[in-house]
């Protein structure tokens, strides 16, 4: 899927990060329980050590957003990535918190291993927002070859493009959980859709 799907690709990408931490401020903890070499990891490595924190902070903390970010020094490549930040939403607390997990501390903000936000007012999940189950999500790798089959083309033009990846639950767009998988940027990019519980490319609701 290319550039003729930006109508879908601002309704998914808008609607999935607007429930995103909006404070700018962050009280940034650092987790001593996950120790890891400074490579980027896959996105459920990141998601079950968010996952376990935002538990303890409300046990029905519901999985709403999954995004990979980029730091310094350290490639993001095959569906890896050195920081990966990921939203969840309590519906008895009717608040929301970003969880990061980074593999290597970036000055003056992000420390080695768990960085959580203060909570935000949330409202609770919307028919455009809605949660998805950890445990049934396909790995940001298998996410990233799937893409990367799809983008083969482009990328042999456009080897040199970063890739980012954000994991969402939009019932209004797609049928399923998707990875929405992004080569570059508005200008010159590529942009694909992986359905989150098959693997297999995506293809929106009309």
């Amino acid at each position: 899927m290319r550039k003729n799907l930006a109508s879908v690709v601002v309704l998914f990408f808008s609607v999935v990060v607007m429930i995103g931490c909006s404070e700018p401020a962050k009280t940034v903890q650092a987790s001593n329980e996950h120790s890891v070499s400074p490579e980027p990891v896959l996105a459920k490595t990141a998601f079950w050590a968010a996952y376990k924190a935002a538990y303890s902070w409300s046990n029905d903390a519901l999985p709403l957003k999954l995004e990979s970010k980029s730091l310094s020094g350290i490639k993001n490549e095959e569906g890896r990535a050195a920081m990966w930040t990921a939203t969840f939403g309590s519906v008895r607390r009717k608040q929301a918190l970003e969880i990061s997990y980074a593999v290597v501390a970036q000055a003056p903000d992000v420390v080695k291993g768990l960085n959580i936000s203060n909570p935000v007012p949330w409202s609770g999940p919307t028919r455009e927002v809605m949660s998805f189950q950890g445990s049934e999500i396909v790995d940001s790798d298998a996410a990233y070859k799937k893409a990367a089959a799809e983008a083969q083309s482009w990328l042999k033009t456009h080897p040199d493009k970063q890739v980012s990846l954000l994991l969402g639950n939009n019932p209004t767009a797609f049928s399923s959980p998707v990875w929405y998988v992004v080569w570059g940027d508005k200008k010159v990019g590529y942009r694909a859709f992986v359905n989150a519980k098959t693997g297999e490319v995506a293809k929106p609701l009309k």
